[in-house]
């Protein structure tokens, strides 16, 4: 089995920034994509980023691009999520993510396994 903990969210104004953090334990060998959604109130979950188990690929939804950074620490078994210049709109509930059976990084229910989730409130 895997868990996955994610901490670092919190209250922050606009334009500011936060890192989330995912670790990883039990068995994440041979897994596709780590990923962060977030689902805000009254919306689906949606994609926000992804990150190849080596570090190679990285993606991201286009409402974030130049704005978020994902990366991970294979000896901590870490994925971290550096988002900056936060707006209004990206509060929501964060939640990391691993896919070990599909090519598709961006489909939640290809993700098996799913962390707690870290609250993530910009102010305006």
């Amino acid at each position: 089995q895997v868990q996955l903990v994610e901490s670092g969210g919190g209250l922050v104004q606009a334009g500011g920034s936060l890192r989330l953090s995912c670790v990883a334990s039990g068995r994440t060998f041979s897994s596709y994509f780590m990923g962060w959604f977030r689902q805000a109130p009254g919306k689906e979950r949606e994609f926000v980023a992804a990150i190849t188990l080596s570090g190679a690929g990285t993606y991201y939804t286009n409402s974030v691009k130049g704005r978020f950074t994902i990366s991970r620490d294979g000896a901590k078994n870490t994925v971290y999520l550096q988002m900056s210049s936060l707006k209004p709109e990206d509060t929501a509930v964060y939640y990391c993510a691993l896919n070990k059976y599909y090519s598709d990084y961006d489909v939640p229910s290809h993700y098996s396994y799913w962390g707690q989730g870290t609250q993530v409130t910009v102010s305006s």
